[in-house]
């Protein structure tokens, strides 16, 4: 497998018109979870990627398993939990940013949250070039967190490890989740943060560099900031994190020995974009710049892809969206700085611009 990711998936109940939560008749069914949601962009994008977790042995279960493999996602090794429900959500249409934004969970006692590396199968969590994870499963229970100290210790079978902070204060019992995400961080190859995350969870206030300092270990740091865009700071070279590979499914990593690592700093501008909901965009820039690593792209480029993943979220109204085509993605990601600035993505880009580019290409 290209990528392997591991957490919590629950059905995603989405309104059916604008409101409160207790003003709203129906909701669409839907699914959310950011790890799964990172291993379908990137089968949408030709990525070999599997699922792993577990679900309820209920409805809702099924529903997931099915939709998920709908992507292309591996998922046959999911395990079913007859004791304990599959978690599901309801939220408001609002962009969680706002006042207005609310999010009802029940997910407490869900069949994912007793995850343990006793009742998965490890070898299969380990099957891929890279594994991502995110701190979101530790927060779940205290078998979670011992799964995922598990999973990003140092081990002979060890892939390469992606982290996504996805700090949720809500969901920490206590008030040692900034700690042990910082703790968790420090022991994975590839972290993914927000500079509003790092502030919330940490107090680093002083930007990337300050934030680097606080997390000097992994190979690569990519520090998102907003609708500004993205830094990646990379290592030395040698660093496990800095080798890329072929596209598509296969390839493999170069030794670390003989990686390359990116600049130690590269920044990317985020694009213009007219968003529809922001639920979803930090798992398909996870997506995007995970592609562009396998692919051993440059740092721009990884983090341009990240971009253009995002865009294809922010534009849909789920957490899920078509992404863009690898042709019609390394199209934009080759413009120069001018164009790329120029760029206003609105729905449906994906399918026009993608269009426009078949038609070019057919004599």
């Amino acid at each position: 497998m290209d990528v392997v990711a591991l957490g919590e998936s629950m059905v995603t109940f989405l309104p059916s018109r604008p409101g409160r939560l207790a003003d709203v008749p129906s909701f669409d069914r839907g699914i959310g979870g950011a790890e799964s949601n990172v291993a379908c962009v990137l089968a949408a994008a030709g990525h070999s990627a599997r699922w792993v977790s577990r679900v309820g042995a209920d409805a809702f279960g099924d529903h997931l398993v099915e939709a998920i493999g709908g992507y292309g996602v591996d998922v046959s090794y999911v395990r079913r939990d007859p004791a304990r429900p599959t978690g599901v959500y309801f939220r408001t249409a609002g962009d969680r940013s706002t006042d207005s934004h609310e999010v009802a969970y029940y997910r407490a006692g869900s069949a994912a949250s007793a995850m343990t590396a006793t009742n998965l199968d490890l070898e299969a969590v380990r099957g891929g070039r890279i594994l991502h994870l995110s701190g979101i499963t530790p927060a779940l229970s205290a078998d979670c967190l011992t799964l995922i100290r598990e999973l990003t210790a140092p081990h002979p079978t060890r892939p390469l490890i992606s982290f996504d902070v996805n700090y949720r204060p809500a969901l920490w019992r206590d008030t040692h989740g900034p700690e042990i995400l910082l703790d968790l961080a420090r022991g994975a190859d590839i972290v993914f943060v927000g500079e509003d995350e790092a502030e919330e969870a940490w107090g680093i206030t002083e930007g990337p560099t300050a934030i680097r300092e606080a997390l000097p270990e992994p190979g690569i740091l990519v520090v998102k900031q907003g609708g500004h865009g993205a830094v990646s700071l990379g290592r030395a070279a040698g660093s496990r994190a800095a080798w890329g590979g072929t596209g598509g499914r296969g390839g493999t990593p170069q030794s670390p020995g003989r990686a390359t690592s990116p600049r130690p700093a590269t920044t990317a501008p985020a694009l213009k974009v007219d968003v529809v909901a922001t639920t979803g965009a930090g798992d398909a820039f996870a997506a995007g710049f995970l592609s562009a690593t396998l692919r051993g792209l440059p740092a721009r480029d990884r983090l341009r892809h990240g971009h253009l993943m995002a865009a294809a979220s922010l534009t849909a109204p789920g957490d899920l969206a078509a992404p863009p085509t690898r042709a019609l993605a390394d199209r934009l990601v080759a413009l120069d700085d001018t164009a790329w600035g120029r760029l206003r993505l609105g729905p449906g880009w994906t399918d026009t611009m993608g269009r426009d580019i078949e038609e070019a290409r057919t004599p």
